[in-house]
């Protein structure tokens, strides 16, 4: 296996080892020791999901307000280009993005940790993603952040793309700030007491 730095530095690409002959292929894709040894991350997985999507479909920019999962996302038929936000208000890469072309031929996976929004379109006529996440999907904590917002830039390959109703509705960058800064008001103590 090995570990690729991307322009953020807690998002990695993996690409694992793949055993190639004229009867097919074997890789391993995931080994807890082996993973938690080579991306110094001590994160288990509570549940897997798989989709399906066809050309043009976009899902995401998907992040949990509560309890945010981390995420080993590959390819197992066809090509996607993935993206992750940095969403953490402390991070010095607030707002920057990383975008990675995965699919069944690079047998890349992408490495998403606590704290990114996280989302992909589809470029070709099927693709299965499937994703290990080290929390539980919780649906009065989903959110979305709008994937063509001007703010991010985010550079997909393509610009007509199909999408969700409730994914049509996902927040501007802007909007996200304005809710970090109100938590940290609302965090801070009352120093007039």
């Amino acid at each position: 296996m090995k570990v690729i730095d991307t322009t953020i530095s807690d998002v990695k690409i993996i690409e694992p080892q793949v055993f190639e002959d004229e009867r097919g292929f074997f890789m391993e894709t995931f080994q807890q020791a082996r993973f938690q040894q080579l991306l110094k991350a001590n994160q288990s997985f509570v549940q897997d999901n798989y989709s399906r999507s066809l050309y043009g479909v976009l899902r995401g920019l998907h992040f949990q307000t509560q309890k945010p999962q981390a995420k080993l996302v590959r390819v197992v038929r066809g090509k996607v280009f993935d993206v992750v936000v940095d969403i953490r208000p402390q991070s010095s890469t607030y707002g920057a993005w990383v975008g990675v072309e995965l699919s069944e031929t690079n047998q890349r996976q992408l490495w998403v940790p606590e704290g990114f929004a996280h989302g992909f379109v589809a470029l070709e006529a099927c693709c299965d993603v499937e994703y290990k996440c080290s929390d539980y999907y919780d649906p009065k904590n989903e959110a979305c952040l709008s994937w063509d917002d001007a703010d991010l830039a985010i550079n997909w390959p393509i610009r007509e793309v199909i999408q969700s109703a409730k994914d049509q509705q996902g927040l501007s960058f802007q909007a996200l700030k304005a809710m970090h800064n109100e938590q940290a008001l609302t965090l801070k103590p009352d120093i007039t007491k």
